[in-house]
Parts: C-alpha cells; sequence; structure tokens
C-alpha cells in the first residue's frame, strides 16, 4: 500500500487523509506497541491461567501468527484494524470471569499441571487464548506493515528494531517497578489512541469503550485480589491462624506455593524440614546456603538449629519481601542472615565461599523461563553439572542436600542417581511419605561426612538417567516429545495454515520468499539456543532474560546498519560466515565457559552467540532489500518464527546444543532456494 492510497479513505473506513504522527515516529510507537503487548499477554494470561505457567510458548506462536498475518494484510484493506482492542477486551474480560485456578485442597504435587483445577478445562481455554492472542497482536502489526511500503526496506526495519528495543525497555522497568497490569493496560489504550487516531463517532466508540473495558477489569483485578506483581509472577497471599499458630499461605499464577510458619511449628509438623541436619554426620553449621529460601522458613531453621551463618538465595525479590514483612520468626532481621536475589545456579557458580550444608528447599519456579518452551526457572540446579558445583562449594564434612514432594518414586531415584553421579557415592535418600513422595536426599562431600538411616537401593531398570546441562527436563523421564505437545503443536499449524490463507490469500503470493520462510524458522531456533545458554552461564533471572532479548534485537539493528552503510560480502559469502559461526557455536562447550571468570565468559559468550546472528541477519537484511513486495516477505519470515516457536520441542530430544545443528540444516536450505539473482548479485 502506499502514501497516497491513504489519501483516499474507504466509505468503511475511519482512516484520516494522513496521520499526525510521521512515517518513521508512527513505525517506533508501532513497533513498541506491538512488542509490549506481546510481552504483556504472556506475562498477564500466565498469571491466570494455570497451564499456561507450562505452556507460555502457546501464547508466543499465537503472536507469531498475529503478527505475520498482521503484515499479510497490508495492502488488501484500509480499514482500521479497530478489532484488536475489541478482541483484547473480550479475552481479558473471559479471563478474569473463568480464570484457571488450583485447587489447594488437592492432594499431590503440580506436575504437569496435574492437580485439580478450578475453571475451564485446557482443551477449551487454550485454543481461546491462542486465537485470541493471534488477532489481539494482529492489528499492531498491520499499522506497522503499512509503514513499510513507505520507506526503504531496510530504514524500515531499522525503525522497527528500533521501536522493538523500545518496547522490551518500557516492560522491563515496569516489572522492576513491579507495575500491576492495570498500568499495562492504560499504555495499551494509550498506544491504541495514537496510533488508530478514531476521527468518526463508531471508530471512537470501538476505541473507547473496549479500552476503558480492559483498564477498568484490570483494576478491579488489581484492587481486589491483594496481589503483588514480581517480575515472574502474580503473588497472592494470606494471613491467618491455624490452631494458634500464625501462618501466611502464598500462592503464585494461582498455583499453592509456600506457608511462612515458626520453625518450631515446621519442624514439629513435617520431618522432611529437620532431616538434612540430621543426616549430617558433622552436625557442623558455621556456613550454611539455603537455595530457594523463599519467604524464609527454611531460613528459620537453619538458624533454630544454631547456624552461626546462612547465606539465602531466592530468585524472587517479593517472595523475599514478603518473608521480611510478615514471616512469624522474622529470620531475614537477623544478622547471621545475608539475602541475595538471584538465580541458584548462577550464585553457586560464582562464589567462591564453602559451605558446611548446601541445602535447595523445595526450589520449584511452577514456571518457565520466557522465550524457552520447555526451560523451568530452576531446570540448571537439577542437572549433574550443578550437583557437582555444590560438591565444590563444601567444606571438609560438608552436607549437600534436598527435599520436596517429587510425586513420582522414578523422580526420587533419578535425583538421587545424579546425586550418585556427581559425589562417588550412594545418597541418602529418606521417603517421608509415600503421598506425594514427600523425600529428602542428602549426600556428604565424602561417605563418612553422611549418616544415613536405611541405604538407598539403588536406581533401577525403570530409572531414567541423570539429567545434564544441554537436556535439562528432570520431569521428563524419557527422551522424547510428550504426546501433548505433539497433538498441541500439530493443530496449532493447521490452525495457522488455514488463518494465513483466509487473510492473505493465495500462498503463491510468498512462494519467492520461502528461503525468508526457512530464515525466520533457524533464527528462532538460534535465539532459543542464546536465550538458554545465558540463563545457563548467568542465570535464569527475568534481568538476564531481558538484556539477551535486547542485545539479539541490538546485534540484528548492528546487522541493518552495516548493511545499510557499507558493502558488504555477496550472500553466498555470508552464508558461509553463519555457518562458520553455527560450527563455533557447537564446539565451544558450556563447561569451558562456565570454568571462566565471570568478565572472560561474558565476552566470550557474547563472541560465541552473537556472531552467528550477526552474521543470520546480515543475509536477511541482504535479501530483504531485494525483495520485490516488503510486507509479504518480512510476513513469510515472521510466520517462519513461529515455526521455529513449534520446533524449539525437538530440543527435548536433541538438547539445546543440538539446536544449532537443525538450524544449519535449514540456513542450508535458505541457501538453496536463494533465488539466482540474488545469490550472484
Amino acid at each position: 500500500m502506499t502514501a497516497a492510497a491513504e489519501t483516499t479513505p474507504s466509505p468503511y473506513s475511519d482512516a484520516p487523509p494522513a496521520h499526525w504522527l510521521s512515517t518513521r515516529p508512527r513505525l517506533i510507537v508501532a513497533s513498541a506497541f506491538m512488542l509490549f503487548l506481546e510481552l504483556a499477554l504472556i506475562r498477564w494470561t500466565g498469571s491466570n491461567i494455570v497451564h499456561l505457567s507450562y505452556f507460555t510458548n502457546f501464547v508466543l506462536l499465537g503472536s507469531f501468527l498475529g503478527i505475520g498475518l498482521g503484515f499479510l494484510r497490508v495492502g488488501r484493506t484500509t480499514r482500521q484494524p479497530y478489532y484488536s482492542p475489541i478482541v483484547l477486551a473480550v479475552l481479558v474480560v473471559v479471563i478474569l470471569l473463568f480464570p484457571v485456578t488450583v485447587d489447594r485442597q488437592t492432594e499431590g504435587v503440580l506436575y504437569w499441571t496435574s492437580l485439580g483445577t478450578h475453571g475451564p478445562p485446557p482443551w477449551l481455554i487454550l485454543p481461546v487464548i491462542f486465537a485470541a492472542a493471534a488477532v489481539v497482536l494482529m492489528g499492531p502489526a498491520e499499522l506497522v506493515g503499512r509503514c513499510f511500503p513507505e520507506l526503504d526496506r531496510l530504514e524500515a526495519y531499522r525503525y522497527d528494531l528500533i521501536g522493538s528495543l523500545t518496547g522490551i525497555g518500557l516492560f522491563t522497568a515496569l516489572s522492576f517497578l513491579s507495575a500491576p497490569p492495570v498500568v499495562w493496560g492504560a499504555i495499551a489504550a494509550l498506544a491504541y489512541t495514537v496510533l488508530l487516531r478514531p476521527r468518526r463517532l463508531w471508530g471512537r466508540i470501538a476505541l473507547v469503550v473496549p479500552s476503558l473495558v480492559v483498564v477498568g477489569a484490570l483494576a478491579v483485578e488489581t484492587l481486589t485480589a491483594g496481589a503483588l506483581w514480581s517480575p515472574y509472577y502474580k503473588v497472592t497471599y494470606k494471613r491467618f491462624e491455624h490452631d494458634g499458630v500464625p501462618v501466611m499461605d502464598i500462592q503464585v499464577n494461582g498455583i499453592p506455593h509456600q506457608q511462612a510458619i515458626p520453625a518450631a511449628n515446621r519442624l514439629e509438623w513435617e520431618r522432611q524440614y529437620a532431616l538434612p541436619y540430621e543426616r549430617a554426620a558433622a552436625r557442623k553449621l558455621d556456613d550454611v546456603l539455603i537455595v530457594g529460601a523463599g519467604s524464609g522458613t527454611d531460613v528459620a531453621i537453619a538458624l533454630s538449629k544454631g547456624a552461626k551463618h546462612v547465606d539465602a538465595v531466592e530468585i524472587d525479590p517479593k517472595l523475599r519481601e514478603l518473608g521480611g514483612t510478615y514471616h512469624p520468626d522474622k529470620p531475614y532481621d537477623d544478622p547471621r542472615v545475608t539475602t541475595v536475589v538471584t538465580d541458584g545456579r548462577a550464585f553457586l557458580e560464582r562464589t567462591s565461599k564453602k559451605y558446611d550444608l548446601i541445602l535447595f528447599a523445595l526450589p520449584d519456579s511452577l514456571t518457565l523461563v520466557a522465550g524457552a518452551s520447555s526451560l523451568r526457572l530452576e531446570s540448571y540446579l537439577f542437572t549433574q553439572q550443578a550437583m557437582e558445583a555444590a560438591r565444590e562449594h563444601l567444606k571438609p564434612g560438608g552436607t549437600f542436600s534436598m527435599y520436596n514432594y517429587y510425586r513420582e518414586s522414578w523422580l526420587v531415584d533419578r535425583l538421587a542417581s545424579t546425586m550418585q553421579a556427581a559425589f562417588g557415592h550412594k545418597p541418602c535418600v529418606d521417603i517421608v511419605s509415600e503421598t506425594g513422595q514427600q523425600a529428602v536426599i542428602t549426600a556428604g562431600l565424602d561417605a563418612r561426612a553422611q549418616s544415613c538411616g536405611e541405604e538407598w537401593a539403588g536406581a533401577t531398570a525403570d530409572t531414567p538417567p541423570p539429567t545434564g546441562d544441554d537436556r535439562p527436563f528432570l520431569y521428563l523421564k524419557d527422551r522424547t516429545i510428550p504426546r501433548i505437545y505433539i497433538i498441541t503443536l500439530g493443530l496449532i499449524l493447521i490452525v495457522s495454515m488455514l488463518a494465513v490463507r483466509a487473510v492473505a490469500g493465495p500462498y503463491t503470493r510468498m512462494r519467492p520468499y520461502t528461503d525468508l520462510f526457512l530464515l525466520g524458522v533457524a533464527f528462532l531456533l538460534l535465539e532459543t539456543k542464546s536465550v538458554t545458554g545465558f540463563a545457563l552461564l548467568f542465570g535464569t533471572t527475568w534481568v538476564v532474560n531481558a538484556i539477551v532479548f535486547a542485545g539479539v534485537l541490538v546485534a540484528v539493528l548492528a546487522a541493518v546498519e552495516v548493511t545499510r552503510r557499507f558493502r558488504t560480502p555477496p550472500l553466498p559469502v555470508m552464508y558461509g560466515v553463519l555457518l562458520g559461526g553455527l560450527l563455533l557455536a557447537w564446539l565451544v562447550p558450556n563447561s569451558w565457559l562456565l570454568s571462566l571468570p565471570l568478565p572472560l565468559r561474558a565476552v566470550a559468550a557474547v563472541a560465541v552467540a552473537f556472531l552467528p546472528i550477526f552474521a543470520a541477519n546480515v543475509v536477511f537484511a541482504k535479501r530483504f532489500a531485494d525483495s520485490g513486495d516488503a510486507t509479504v516477505a518480512f510476513g513469510a519470515n515472521l510466520l517462519g518464527a513461529m515455526v521455529g516457536g513449534c520446533l524449539e520441542y525437538a530440543a527435548l530430544v536433541i538438547g539445546y546444543q543440538g539446536l544449532l545443528i537443525v538450524a544449519g540444516v535449514l540456513y542450508l536450505g535458505a541457501f538453496v532456494l536463494l533465488p539466482r539473482a540474488a545469490r550472484t548479485a
């Protein structure tokens, strides 16, 4: 669509002769809003629909589909996309009226959302959310796409990237400030108003009414739920007394998470909390490390056992804040306690301190790392390499222990065999309760440092092997993709194909850009490998995640600027550089990077991870610059990214390092499908 086409509005459109914002700032605002809205949807839907705590990629895939469709709609209509705020309002109301939460009274442990839940079943609510996310994001994408024909291709892409960086920066700042969703909704309403600029009465109604519904509904949620919004969760809590004992019950994203109870009562009610101290032969507690300190009960127990100093590591600042304010024992006020808000594995890799006891205290995040379909916040805590790192931080005679409700006996045996592989001898395994497989697993620095009750029988033929940093999927018993994922992803791809045909017309429009489609598939895999790699090297915290996503966009922007301003090698040469970068990333082991001092590790990790990302985007920029139809070419690339989001589940079988091989094959396919004119230019 050209600028001239906009000057002749359809009688059915609300498009004025010209936008009050010129093309470049309008493109930046629209792109920033598009990414901000995507992040907000992923975060907010997951906080109210428990299934999305484990299927965050579901909303991401819907967003990719919607963004791709939005670009493909450009030139096919001049109507303003008022459908986007309307569907957003409907989605917000439906989720608030029919949230999916876990029943606190249900026995068992959360494992692939297996607990009894209140609300619509997953087969009903998840397709609704997927479709709504696609339609909502299609609107801002259409507004972004309308700016592309008015600018040089790479210049338009440049401002799109600047807008994306702005959107990430804004959402990161709001996360840092713990801003509630009503603020996100107000920003969305403002962005819709700025971009849609309604002039006619029906247009104003189509914008104002949904905006008021969204902001009003989110305001009611904020005021009535009593929620704290951490960078990871929607945290709600209740304080009450049970038989005269003060209790603070904490839920995250509608899931029962932990309780703050006086140490004496917790030790009386549940034996598992005392066992790590009983299994330590030396009974020396000069220095204790607790990973997953949460609201402070485990810290209070360590102090009650005589610990002289406790390093309390907790990834979520709001859980730590609640414990500091309301825990009956006030453990965080004790001068013997030092609090560190970070990822437990990252702390182990950075600290040089040694401990008499290292305790993993029910570290179950109940959520996934954004941008990684199967990586949980605590995934890198339970690998053999993580337990070896814990062993390296034990003093002579020290012990390492973990406890939780593991649900499955094979899971207890897997963790015990992982500990055995890391420590070189059998650990103590105490099954406190067969219900939920409540267990404590303890290993001394050597066999003499531990004092077991009954000897662990050892791994059985049913016990899966220990997990490693490349496949840190503790809860996946077999090296396979669960059937629920295969069915869901298959349905997503079928629905997406039908949606593309219905919205964008014949597939022949995208046929000349099949190589760009494959570039999108491969790049999403490359991005996933970067996110998971940096999570291992520097922690699964939201700060690291935000920096990595911003770093990827900066690398892409740098590739665009280099392509715009300098003479770059021809595409065959750049494909060679790209494949060389992939080979380098595949050859450099994470274990070597982890062995480097932190500053040197950061430099090496950035060089290894971002070389192929930079080369891939020089390839894309050169190819995109010569495309015949900018919006169709860009849309094809975005739809490829959606397929890449489905394909990243292959990591469950081949590991994250294996994704580099798949990406390499896809890039070779893109080179083979490269038009002859582009290859020889």
